[in-house]
């Protein structure tokens, strides 16, 4: 990518710009609650998490730092995939990891099993509503979603891709100790379908033109 190319693509799509960004932070705090709800159950957590998860009980610094970098080292990935942030992506880097450390930090400890079954499945489905508004502003892709559809662009499909990648991150989180159980594969096979509910009610389009 040139920088001339990087420097003239707009953050933000033109077109309702106030209600875009607000969906769109709203969504990436409420990924973070969402995320924060599904660890705290203590079920299994989704792939990214996992790595991230794993790396503070060998390395230390918290769950959301760590969500954080690693945010930010995929995006350096970005540059040899010719990827274009926008301002969803930067807010993705910042916000979700220390969200999800402050909800950690607020919510009281689950004792009963009940509990952490309620508390695992409202987590993975604010989680999919939460998707659907950060992606739906159409403000920029995280870091992750924009890896993968980088790599989908180089003529691999775009399943094989996100498998390969999730199976990685998971597989490397599970041997630095973290969480893997019934929530992992609830979280995998719901999560897509939950996106996909949410996605048309929340999607702003690129808003060309519209006031």
């Amino acid at each position: 990518m040139r920088v001339a190319e990087l420097v003239q693509t707009p953050l933000v799509p033109p077109g309702r710009p106030v209600r875009r960004v607000a969906q769109l932070l709203f969504g990436l705090v409420l990924y973070g609650v969402s995320d924060a709800m599904v660890v705290a159950a203590g079920l299994g957590v989704e792939p990214w998490d996992a790595l991230a998860q794993g790396l503070t009980r060998t390395a230390g610094l918290s769950i959301g730092v760590w969500t954080n970098l690693i945010g930010a080292a995929v995006l350096l990935l970005w540059v040899p995939l010719r990827q274009k942030p926008g301002l969803g992506t930067l807010c993705n880097v910042l916000l979700v990891g220390t969200s999800m450390d402050v909800a950690l930090a607020l919510l009281p400890p689950l004792g009963q099993l009940w509990l952490r079954w309620v508390v695992l499945l409202a987590g993975i489905v604010l989680n999919g509503f939460a998707t659907g508004c950060y992606l739906g502003a159409q403000a920029g892709p995280g870091p992750r979603d924009g890896l993968m559809t980088g790599l989908a662009r180089r003529g691999h499909p775009i399943w094989a891709v996100r498998w390969g990648i999730e199976i990685a991150v998971l597989l490397i989180g599970f041997l630095l100790g973290a969480t893997v159980g019934i929530g992992t594969v609830l979280y995998a096979c719901t999560i897509g379908p939950l996106a996909q509910l949410f996605m048309p009610m929340l999607d702003m389009g690129r808003g060309k033109g519209r006031p």
